[in-house]
């Protein structure tokens, strides 16, 4: 796997021990610390800003190695992460990603959403937007559902309505459909000056059973987790190269750098990748409603504290742990 000399994976910048087998994914970095002001005091979190715009925040939640990690949007950068992360990993990955989203249905803005499954829509380049006429293949293509962890969803939901204030009217729906586009714009149907023909993508969305939100990186999420397992001897035996050229991330230490030699194997293929989402309707495509900032203010506090919590139920076997002793949550 592409590597600097020591040991950084190029986008987010880690390096082993930098990273928590549990994390809470986002796409802002406002509302990565948010969440991070959660986390133990001791040891004191460790945060690495990569020059790609990543940001990675270690610490403890109630004793418990977790990293909250913000990476922007869409499928490309979702795929940094896991990918990246993955290669930095001893042991299982759990992750929940918390982010915002539109609403397809009539629900009001501020329902709080766990999707059990996703599709993909994307923009078909093969389609002629010039000649459309002319062309025999369809404008947009709408996947096939791919599922997230069911143990991982079922406590998520259950962590959320723990976690929501006593006076909250705010909903939270699970067992849902997801949709994840590849374009804020012409994959959502959104009206531009190019010529998208994009006017049937809600229409032709809405036929998905159970389909309920629309946002940019949850199917990659799922899709990526779902894939993971075993690999065969050939791709194994493949020699990473390595570069000198600079990955120069920023970083605030918490109390020692992560051991640069890992003592366990990485991105082991009999180890778990499990996933969940959670995310906040922040627009309805029917009504035009869109959710208030005290709105936001108030649901980024409770439901990263949610997925916290959630995250922190999940048992991971020892064996499937990475090593703590040269780690940036190491309790010395």
């Amino acid at each position: 796997f592409p590597r600097t000399a020591d040991l950084r994976v190029y986008h987010l910048g880690l390096r082993p021990g930098e990273v928590a087998n549990r994390i809470v994914t986002v796409g802002s970095p406002s509302r990565a610390r948010i969440i991070a002001k959660f986390l133990d005091e001791t040891p004191k979190p460790f945060t690495l800003e990569s020059e790609r715009g990543f940001l990675t925040i270690t610490g403890r939640y109630k004793g418990t190695p977790i990293t909250v990690l913000s990476i922007g949007m869409g499928a490309p950068n979702m795929d940094f992460f896991v990918r990246e992360v993955r290669e930095c990993l001893s042991g299982d990955m759990l992750v929940v990603r918390l982010g915002s989203c539109g609403c397809l249905i009539n629900a009001p803005v501020g329902t709080v959403v766990v999707p059990k499954a996703c599709v993909a829509v994307t923009r078909n380049v093969d389609f002629d937007f010039l000649n459309p006429e002319a062309s025999q293949e369809p404008p947009y293509r709408i996947s096939k559902l791919v599922y997230g962890d069911t143990e991982l969803h079922t406590q998520l939901k259950q962590s959320l309505e723990a976690a929501k204030p006593n006076n909250s009217e705010t909903q939270i729906l699970a067992d849902i459909v997801n949709a994840s586009a590849d374009s804020f714009y012409s994959s959502q149907g959104r009206q531009t000056a190019f010529p998208d023909h994009n006017e049937h993508v809600i229409e032709d969305l809405l036929k998905v059973p159970d389909v309920v939100t629309l946002e940019m990186e949850t199917h990659h999420l799922y899709h990526l987790a779902a894939c993971w397992g075993r690999r065969i001897g050939a791709q194994q035996a493949l020699t990473a190269p390595l570069t000198t050229s600079p990955v120069l991330p920023t970083s605030t230490p918490s109390h020692a750098t992560a051991t640069l030699e890992p003592t366990a194997p990485l991105a082991s293929p009999d180890a778990k990748i499990r996933v969940s989402a959670a995310q906040m309707i922040f627009a309805a495509r029917s009504s035009r409603d869109f959710i208030t900032p005290e709105q936001v203010n108030e649901l980024e506090h409770w439901t990263g504290k949610g997925v916290l919590e959630a995250l922190c139920q999940m048992t991971i076997p020892l064996d499937k742990q990475h090593p703590e002793q040269g780690s940036v949550w190491e309790t010395l």
